[in-house]
């Protein structure tokens, strides 16, 4: 029989190493610090919580999620038990299940109306911090959220945070990266040996950034496109087993004067929350994933140009001595030029010098050891070069582009318009449109930095933000 009233609430709970400043200020709140010793049992479910703490017996079962990811969990049980700890792995074995060994030291407190904790986790050897916030209403739990700066952060539970802890189970995570010109979306799962393998990596054209200008919105078709195509990439990583998920947008979603509007929209739609990143943290999480593989030694200059930005991370041996980002992106200057159908040698002279003057921050500069270019425009023009008719990152990853390569593509896009480049082998048809603006920019990088050639990275933002946030 149960002892205590069992009251539904709707919860929110993420891990990590340190918590920043939202974490120092929920220590500081606390007005109860326990410390206790419980044993979780842990299973291939993850509609359930079960646990021994103080000779109880605690199960909860998950009975419901709601637009924002939070969860309301149903208390069953809370009942006492005399189960010895050596009857517990009895039980264990005969169920096939998991027992993980906790101890825990909660600093709680009362903040708008939710109940907030700050818990240090150690279980199989490992410590990592937790921070939880539960209420009745959901709303008041999302309010406190954002006054912590907690919104963007993936919602979790014990039964995953733990698992993931202590290796139980394979840890499977999703990334989004709302880029101007396109959604890229990953899943990939954690290896023993600490790498990442993909499960899916695939890329939709939403032209978000489509008729943005700097101080103005964001169109309603774009964002309805973009919207659909999250949606869509939410319920597949759902659908295939991805614990947690994490959104970044970039340079469209900075720009824009409704950005608010678009990451509500989004929330909305598909429960997403959408952490819009500096132009410096976009090329700081790029080149963390942009040089796996590649030669590296000596001076390195990676950089990501996209719809609507460039990135530019400038370092070596390991160290980052300058990370800079501009609004220099294939398409404002397709727009701006009509680079998108067949144009004249004096246009394109026209384009080439607007792009060159907007990257002026690369003059003067010594030629890299090692240039490394990434995004979609890079690695469709590494496709190209290998008249690749099915996409393989494989091949794509680490291709060199010289000077005469890009010349030459650029000069076949030049002269023909949108619906003939789509038939251009290795061209993904949706970058038809803005394909030479992304070989003028690539090809004026190469003059500013005195680079005879590039080589091409197929690993992007969306790597970077799964090696940080769940690596």
């Amino acid at each position: 029989m149960a002892s205590v009233e069992l009251v539904p609430r709707w919860e929110w709970r993420s891990f990590a190493p340190d918590f920043g400043e939202a974490g120092r200020l929920l220590a500081a709140e606390a007005t109860v610090v326990v410390e206790s010793d419980e044993v979780y049992l842990l299973s291939a479910a993850e509609d359930a919580l079960v646990k021994l703490r103080a000779g109880l017996l605690d199960i909860k079962r998950l009975q419901q999620v709601d637009k924002d990811g939070l969860e309301q969990w149903v208390p069953t049980l809370k009942a006492p038990i005399g189960l010895a700890p050596a009857d517990v792995d009895e039980v264990v074995a005969a169920l096939g299940v998991v027992r993980v060994d906790v101890h825990k030291t909660r600093h709680r407190s009362t903040i708008d109306g939710c109940l907030a904790e700050l818990t240090e986790v150690r279980a199989g050897g490992s410590t990592t911090w937790s921070i939880a916030v539960e209420s009745e209403d959901p709303t008041q739990v999302m309010v406190l959220l954002r006054r912590l700066g907690l919104d963007s952060l993936p919602n979790s539970n014990y039964a995953r945070g733990l698992a993931d802890l202590v290796g139980f189970g394979v840890r499977r995570c999703a990334v989004i990266d709302v880029g101007t010109n396109s959604v890229k979306f990953v899943v990939a799962e954690l290896t023993d040996d600490g790498d990442w393998r993909t499960v899916v990596d695939r890329a939709e054209v939403t032209r978000l950034g489509e008729g943005l200008v700097e101080g103005g919105p964001i169109l309603p078709e774009p964002m309805r496109r973009t919207v659909d195509a999250i949606a869509g990439m939410a319920e597949e990583a759902e659908r295939i087993g991805a614990r947690e998920l994490a959104a970044v947008g970039t340079a469209g979603l900075r720009l824009a004067t409704n950005s608010g509007d678009v990451v509500s929209a989004i929330r909305d739609r598909s429960g997403v929350t959408v952490e819009i990143i500096s132009g410096e943290d976009e090329a700081r999480l790029a080149v963390r994933a942009a040089t796996v593989g590649l030669p590296v030694g000596g001076s390195l200059v990676v950089f990501d140009t996209g719809g609507g930005s460039s990135q530019f991370t400038f370092g070596g041996d390991g160290v980052v001595d300058e990370q800079f980002s501009v609004p220099v992106g294939a398409v404002r200057f397709t727009e701006r030029f009509g680079l998108d159908a067949v144009v004249s040698p004096d246009v394109l002279a026209e384009a080439r010098e607007a792009i060159a003057g907007e990257l002026s921050r690369l003059d003067g500069r010594e030629p890299p050891a090692l240039l490394v270019g990434m995004g979609g425009g890079l690695t469709n023009l590494a496709a190209v070069s290998h008249g690749l008719t099915d996409y393989d990152p494989d091949v794509v990853h680490g291709t060199i582009l010289d000077r005469a390569e890009i010349d030459r593509q650029i000069e076949l896009y030049r002269t023909t318009g949108t619906e003939a480049r789509r038939t251009v082998p290795g061209l993904q048809p949706a970058r038809a449109e803005v394909i030479l603006a992304g070989a003028c920019i690539v090809r004026t990088v190469l003059d500013k930095l005195g680079a005879d050639q590039l080589r091409v990275s197929d690993r992007g933002l969306r790597h970077g933000v799964l090696a940080e946030r769940f690596g």
